[in-house]
């Protein structure tokens, strides 16, 4: 069991993600407004001035996504998935997407239960 974390810089994108995950069975998500360290550099800070082109071309908002995904098969149809609907997510600007390791969770409900 992994918790699937989309940083998403296109806020267009998130209802695509959702229905993909949806579509691979997976019980839920929730998603957060989020700001980069981009957004957050102050031209006024000398120390940061170098990291200046990054703020030029970063969005004002990103949308991040998280789904716990059970099964490692579903999991990786789901990163594709992400990668398919953002593109290129080795271009700069695009999103990150990643996997942390879960231990242990209580609360998730089987597809199944939730539309009871």
């Amino acid at each position: 069991m992994e918790v699937l974390v989309c940083v998403l810089n296109r806020e267009e994108d998130v209802n695509r993600i959702l229905e993909g995950l949806l579509d691979l069975g997976a019980t839920g998500a929730t998603v957060i407004e989020s700001t980069g360290l981009a957004r957050l550099i102050d031209r006024k800070l000398p120390v940061l001035a170098g990291l200046q082109s990054l703020r030029d071309r970063a969005r004002p908002h990103n949308a991040t996504v998280f789904s716990v995904i059970e099964d490692r098969a579903t999991l990786e149809r789901a990163m594709q998935m992400v990668q398919d609907v953002c593109g290129d997510l080795e271009s700069p600007g695009t999103g990150i997407v990643f996997t942390i390791p879960v231990s242990k969770a209580v609360g998730l409900a089987r597809r199944s239960e939730s539309r009871e």
